[in-house]
């Protein structure tokens, strides 16, 4: 039986009285505080708060719309009820703006950073991104992480002026690495952001080290965790792969998707309310840990699953790589980098004063910015149009196999 657990009497009665008095939360973020590379840009209005612009920018940005067709988990379905990274990026959203609005934090900047998190992310979910990281590493010995991609995305390639405190967010999501208590670090300016992101293109190993500088960053970063706990199972199931929910551990957060939701959220406020850190109690934590363990084992293991991204999507990602460099070390305008990517960055770098020329950026980073930006279906159709007669190709599940 589905256990949803509630918020102690003491605590509904805190928040209650806390709204009633108009008190101000000291450790939220504060709009006036925001830091922006041009601070004479964007300035906050009464109708365009300072993370609302944020918002707006990200929502707006190209790479924005891709969300829709880029895969979550499940990559090789044709099934129009699994999630696809629109839908989590939506999921994460509610879910931390939900706990942000609790704990009177400024959930604007928890809405910016939810909504960017994942904009760099690649086709074909966390096996896409091992294998173009895998390729851009052996020829420049650079690392590719999705979640560093997403700054450079906003920050790079489309230098809209994102504020540096949603930026922070997005890097430090790393949805991979879960903690009992989260604790903001200091973060002044961008020469030291900028610092921290050319690090994880260096050494993978510092995207772990990684802390968000408010507590909204901290908030956004276990609601990611929370966001596809339990809808990967859903889907899972929905596709046949579980049966039901009987394997996994109920312990204190449950097991389906809503009961997961709620109970985490519950307990996060409940041990965070009022406090300049976010906490949930160990009993909650350590199911937590082993609810990811399972999806590892039950789900994200699944040898079939993944044999299909190495049979397949691997050997295309190579090919497609390799034939992109040829084109841009060889500056070939005429090929599908300079005219489907080149330009739409060109073309929306809206702020891009006194920047270098994009066509000049480094041959790899250019095919990776590309390859990176690509839907699932684009990257599909893509490879079938250039190499029509190639034996690789993705084999679909549809609604009917």
């Amino acid at each position: 039986m589905a256990n949803y657990h509630k918020l102690s009497p003491e605590i509904q009665e805190r928040i209650t009285e806390d709204r009633k008095n108009n008190r101000i939360n000291p450790y939220a973020f504060r709009d006036e505080d925001v830091i922006r590379r041009n601070p004479e840009r964007d300035k906050a209005n009464l109708w365009r708060p300072s993370f609302v612009r944020d918002i707006e920018k990200i929502m707006n940005v190209p790479y924005y719309n891709r969300y829709a067709d880029k895969t979550q988990v499940f990559s090789f379905y044709k099934n129009d009820d699994i999630s696809r990274r629109s839908y989590h990026v939506q999921l994460v959203s509610r879910i931390a703006r939900n706990i942000g609005k609790a704990l009177n934090l400024n959930i604007d900047l928890i809405e910016a950073i939810s909504l960017g998190h994942d904009i760099g992310h690649t086709p074909f979910g966390h096996e896409g991104e091992r294998q173009l990281s895998e390729i851009y590493h052996a020829e420049t010995g650079r690392y590719f992480n999705h979640n560093v991609h997403s700054v450079r995305v906003l920050d790079q390639m489309t230098h809209w002026n994102i504020s540096l405190q949603t930026l922070d967010g997005i890097i430090c999501h790393n949805g991979e690495m879960e903690q009992q208590e989260y604790r903001p670090s200091r973060l002044n300016s961008f020469e030291e952001f900028d610092k921290r992101v050319e690090s994880c293109f260096v050494d993978q190993s510092n995207i772990k080290k990684l802390v968000p500088c408010t507590l909204e960053g901290c908030v956004m970063r276990i609601c990611d965790i929370i966001a596809y706990l339990g809808k990967d199972r859903q889907d899972a199931m929905k596709l046949g792969i579980l049966s039901n929910n009987d394997t996994f551990t109920t312990g204190s957060i449950g097991t389906s998707n809503s009961e997961i939701i709620n109970n985490l959220v519950v307990n996060i406020i409940e041990n965070s309310y009022g406090k300049p850190y976010l906490s949930m109690d160990e009993e909650h934590f350590d199911t937590l840990v082993k609810a990811k363990k399972e999806n590892g084992m039950q789900i994200y293991g699944n040898a079939d699953i993944n044999n299909m991204y190495k049979e397949s999507v691997k050997p295309m990602m190579e090919r497609l790589y390799y034939t992109f460099l040829k084109d841009a070390k060889e500056h070939n305008t005429d090929s599908y980098l300079y005219k489907h990517h080149v330009k739409l960055v060109k073309d929306n770098d809206r702020y891009g004063i006194n920047v270098p020329d994009y066509e000049k950026t480094e041959p790899n980073q250019l095919v990776v910015d590309y390859i990176a930006s690509m839907t699932d279906d684009y990257f599909v159709d893509l490879y079938n149009h250039i190499f029509p007669d190639d034996k690789d190709r993705i084999k679909y599940i549809g609604y009917f196999d």
